[in-house]
């Protein structure tokens, strides 16, 4: 990045060579191109140098007196291997590549070379030590999040354990008497919902692990969407009706062939059933309609619930974000249904949606690719 002064933000390229020429040289070269140059006459200064203004690059001439070329090289490879170095050599041989590279070097530049030649070994290899260092950063980045992923689950299964824990204390010192067999009737119903939240959250984990590895959205066939949403509006229609929800279902009747996993397809829009149930009110409605449109299948499920607030909707879609306010402490789940949601849609090479209003409802949309079949001659009316 550069700057107003036209200086490159923290681009700092050191110089190390004992001739003054080549030094005034590849200053001007470099200082041309935006970078920060400090110049160095010999290894020993240019080794302290380096030490101190950890710079981006280090430009070093492979014959000096004192400490050589090639053990700067090995030095500073040690101090810090993201630091991009270049030879120049006057004495330019296989060998001398060779040995340059094995102690560290990026590359080399011969004697005598034009400004151009040593623009384009600079560029990219501060290039390369970007995209390092963007890699590093994405690895931390990803494995701070493991960490953090692991520990909220270690966190949720551990709540659900502890309850179970004090409710089987609960019933060895419950006392003999004419409730006692009520009294463990509840209790061991406590237990059984506990242990069902810790079974929901591990099967959940292991979904989106899935998900994540590709294993669940492996297979690209034909999944005709209308009979898979008949079907699971049918298999819930028990659930919405203990809920006093009423569910409705539009489809098209010569079907709608999607390209993707039969599974993970059943899984997405069931994810996104049951929370249109669970979120719903009393006397509510759940509408789920299907249509082709422009190269791609167009599934919304639509509720007459709680709604969720502004405040949620960016976040609704991370790990273990639950809405929360007005009618949503009643419901139960581990977090992480509409995550998995996401990831299926986008495996599949699609896209899920949100519209929302509080004490209205919401409504998501998933867009997916229609299944295109391949055309023969035959089919598309050619000549056998």
């Amino acid at each position: 990045m550069i700057s107003e002064d036209g200086v490159r933000d923290q681009e700092t390229v050191v110089v190390i060579d004992d001739d003054y020429a080549m030094r005034l040289s590849c200053h001007q070269i470099l200082a041309k191109m935006g970078f920060r140059v400090e110049e160095f006459e010999d290894g020993a200064r240019g080794l302290e140098g380096v030490s101190r203004l950890k710079p981006s690059l280090v430009v070093v001439d492979l014959k000096m007196p004192g400490i050589g070329g090639l053990e700067v090289v090995a030095r500073i490879h040690k101090l810090d291997p993201e630091i991009i170095t270049v030879v120049i050599t006057g004495f330019a041989t296989i060998g001398t590549a060779v040995d340059a590279m094995k102690s560290g070097a990026y590359d080399f530049v011969p004697k005598p070379f034009s400004p151009d030649e040593l623009r384009v070994i600079v560029n990219r290899g501060l290039e390369r030590r970007r995209l390092r260092l963007d890699s590093k950063r994405h690895e931390q980045e990803r494995e701070l999040m493991r960490r953090r992923f692991v520990t909220f689950v270690s966190h949720q299964l551990r709540t659900p354990l502890v309850a179970v824990h004090q409710y089987l204390d609960v019933l060895k010192h419950l006392p003999e008497g004419p409730d006692a067999v009520e009294k463990r009737a509840e209790w061991m119903e406590r237990c059984l919902v506990r242990t069902d939240e810790m079974q929901q959250l591990i099967k959940d984990w292991l979904t989106l692990a899935e998900v994540e590895g590709g294993a669940l959205t492996r297979e690209r066939v034909a999944v005709d969407a209308a009979p898979l949403l008949s079907g699971l509006v049918d298999r819930l229609s028990t659930m919405a009706a203990e809920a006093g929800v009423t569910m409705t279902c539009q489809v098209p009747e010569d079907g709608l062939p999607l390209l993707g996993d039969a599974a993970a397809l059943s899984m997405l829009f069931e994810n996104l059933l049951v929370n249109a149930i669970k979120y719903n009110r009393a006397e509510g409605r759940v509408a789920v309609t299907a249509e082709g449109r422009d190269g791609e299948a167009v599934v919304s499920v639509a509720d007459t619930g709680i709604g969720i607030p502004e405040e949620y909707r960016d976040a609704v879609f991370d790990e273990f974000v639950r809405v929360k306010g007005e009618g949503a402490k009643k419901t139960t789940g581990t977090g992480l249904g509409l995550p998995i949601c996401k990831r299926i849609a986008g495996e599949l090479g699609g896209v899920i949606e949100l519209e929302s209003h509080v004490g209205v409802g919401t409504t998501f949309r998933v867009r997916l690719p229609l299944h295109r079949p391949v055309q023969t001659a035959a089919t598309a009316g050619g000549d056998a």
